[in-house]
């Protein structure tokens, strides 16, 4: 029979495991970083880790999923400081751009490659991926009605092309460097034109 945890052990064991599947995916990979290896880490068994997750991917997925939050809300509050009067095409790509930079340079999304990512999606049960793109366009839609669109702007549409826009950061070396950002700012500002 299972051991049963207070609200306050569950709590510090999913942290604890969080913490060390953020290092383990920084340092291993996805294919790398084993159950063995976390419940190692945190000093649990490894049946009580099925207790909290049912597979490693799931672990994974969350802990990409709260830093990709983190930046979503940071985003968000930049967006909403943005005055109506300054808003132009160059700003709101300007600021998008850095914050497209700054998810490349964290440590976790910076590893993971286009093989990793299509492995974790593929072994993550399909309502889990479905619920994380649909969280994706309700997010980037709750930042767009900040702002004057044009009237037959589909926000499914634009949040499709800044997916396609966060793929082509897992090909930037396949793209070429050297004109990289130039690229993707370029794409960004594609996608803002046509939506102001």
């Amino acid at each position: 029979m299972p051991k049963s945890y207070s609200d306050q052990e569950r709590e510090y064991i999913i942290k604890r495991l969080k913490e060390e599947a953020a290092k383990c995916l920084a340092q291993y990979g996805v294919r790398r970083t084993t159950v063995d290896e976390l419940v190692k880490r945190v000093g649990i068994p490894k049946g009580t880790f099925y207790l909290f997750y049912k597979s490693k991917e799931l672990l994974l997925f969350e802990v990409i999923q709260d830093q990709h939050e983190a930046i979503n809300n940071e985003l968000a509050s930049a967006l909403s400081k943005i005055s109506m009067k300054a808003l132009s095409a160059d700003t709101l790509t300007d600021l998008i751009f850095e914050f497209f930079k700054k998810t490349d340079e964290m440590p976790i999304l910076k590893l993971l490659d286009t093989d990793e990512v299509e492995l974790l999606v593929r072994k993550l049960p399909r309502e889990v991926v479905a619920a994380h793109l649909q969280d994706d366009t309700d997010t980037i839609e709750t930042m767009l009605s900040m702002f004057p669109l044009k009237k037959k702007v589909d926000v499914k549409v634009i949040s499709a092309a800044f997916h396609a826009i966060y793929f082509a950061t897992l090909h930037k070396v396949d793209i070429g460097e050297e004109h990289y950002d130039e690229a993707l700012r370029m794409m960004i500002y594609g996608i803002v034109e046509q939506m102001l």
